[in-house]
């Protein structure tokens, strides 16, 4: 009963969503995608409480790339790409931002997560032309099943399934699966499987 009465909701919330969804789609036309998608994105995070999780899922659910079922994106969340995926059971935490990524099933971020789109989103190399004139490369960062991103973490490489990244904690290289990883920049303490 209780999976009924809340699929019931989401189509409800859809139903609501679906002007400032067709504005959206008159945005893009008129807009790049990338920049219509990210200040709806800033719009909608501003909505408080359960009402807003529901209000963004519905949105994201017709807009991002994938979402999964069972997901809270809570209040102050920011989505810059329209590509990023988001699997079943996910939680992103108050504030987080989340670049180019593909978030997998179960992951917990806690509160002002970035995931950043890789270490190399600006070209820099030449000194005579302006860093935002230079063209970039971004990295779909991969955040495995089951992991736990602690708050302020900032994420800019892969996090193999099942890993914990402490609170504050800069990935700048890859995490691999079962790790603990904490630090600036973040360095494996542990592995999960060993106790």
């Amino acid at each position: 009963m209780k999976r009924v009465l809340k699929r019931t909701i989401i189509v409800l919330f859809q139903l609501a969503v679906l002007p400032i969804w067709l504005a959206y789609k008159l945005e893009v036309l008129l807009l790049r995608r990338k920049e219509a998608f990210y200040g709806y994105s800033q719009l909608l995070c501003l909505f408080p409480g359960i009402v807003g999780n529901y209000i963004r899922y519905a949105f994201y659910r017709m807009t991002i790339a994938s979402l999964g079922n069972d997901c809270s994106i809570c209040f102050g969340v920011t989505l810059v790409h329209p590509e990023i995926r988001i699997g079943h059971g996910v939680y992103i935490g108050p504030w987080c931002n989340l670049g180019l990524c593909t978030i997998e099933d179960d992951v917990l971020f806690g509160s002002d997560v970035h995931v950043i789109s890789g270490f190399n989103q600006h070209g820099h190399t030449d000194v005579s032309v302006p860093v935002r004139e230079q063209p970039g490369e971004l990295l779909n960062v991969k955040i495995g099943q089951d992991c736990w991103i602690g708050n302020k973490a900032v994420i800019g490489n892969h996090v193999g399934e099942k890993s914990i990244v402490g609170a504050a904690s800069l990935v700048v290289n890859e995490v691999p699966p079962y790790s603990v990883a904490v630090g600036n920049p973040a360095k494996v303490v542990r592995d999960r499987r060993i106790k």
